[in-house]
């Protein structure tokens, strides 16, 4: 099986082109190990669509399958065009989220940017959470996949490894949670860490990332229609609210290497 090694800000998937086979999972598990395997935070399957231009499934590290990655998807978009599978540079992309729109912005015949039109976020009253004996305020936000945002005074030291699994696995979110810690910088930029069902400490997050400017704008944080950069451990996304509550998100895909396993 070939597969070709991608990432956008440091948040990486191994990415196969065709059908998913029976054993996703399992592949999932075993090539994401970093030590044993090819490494990464999981494999990302792109295959033909009926009712988009490609359709894309994804498995985290430990095997589940996640319904969205922004930062997978604008990978996706880099593999199609830069393989020959399209010349377009505006694609529809088919997840288990509902049907997603790419802008590939293209230089000297390499796809160096994508922005994504992630849709609009579902914003849940914030919740009170107790964690071993303490109280916890988050932000449920829903971009497809399920975030708690919490607002922390300083994203360095907050408690991405110990309160992160705790609250992953909460009661209050049965599915599993992708959780993100948010220090605001100013009204157009935000410090963001990221503890991702799966997957553990991830160095972005793309949705996760859309989710806490989302939340941010609802609390007037930041300002609709104004570009926010979010700051991630793997580098800078660019997220925009607009006034009806859509969320386009613009960020880098880069290609690591190909390679080839024997199964």
């Amino acid at each position: 099986m070939r597969f070709t090694k991608m990432h956008g800000l440091g948040n990486d998937y191994l990415y196969v082109y065709g059908q998913v086979p029976p054993n996703a999972a399992a592949l999932s598990v075993f090539l994401s190990e970093r030590h044993f395997g090819a490494g990464s935070d999981g494999m990302i399957y792109i295959s033909p669509s009926d009712s988009a231009d490609f359709r894309m499934r994804i498995f985290n590290a430990d095997g589940s399958e996640a319904m969205m990655c922004g930062n997978g998807i604008r990978c996706v978009g880099k593999y199609v065009y830069e393989k020959g599978y399209t010349d377009k540079t505006r694609l529809t992309i088919e997840t288990l989220a509902g049907q997603k729109t790419l802008k590939l912005h293209v230089e000297d015949g390499k796809v160096r940017q994508v922005t994504v039109d992630m849709g609009q976020a579902v914003i849940e009253p914030e919740k009170h959470l107790d964690i071993n004996r303490a109280l916890v305020l988050c932000t449920p936000v829903s971009v497809g996949n399920p975030h708690a945002v919490l607002f922390v005074e300083d994203a360095e030291t907050a408690l991405v490894t110990t309160l992160g699994p705790l609250l992953e696995g909460h009661p209050a979110f049965p599915g599993g949670v992708n959780v993100e810690f948010v220090q605001v910088l100013s009204d157009t930029a935000l410090r963001m860490r990221v503890w991702e069902r799966g997957s553990g400490v991830t160095m972005a997050c793309g949705t996760g990332a859309c989710a806490s400017v989302a939340a941010a704008t609802e609390k007037g944080y930041c300002r609709y229609d104004t570009p926010v950069s979010v700051h991630l451990d793997g580098g800078v996304l660019t997220v925009q609210v607009s006034s009806d509550g859509r969320i386009s998100m613009t960020g880098p895909a880069e290609l690591v290497y190909e390679g080839e396993v024997l199964l």
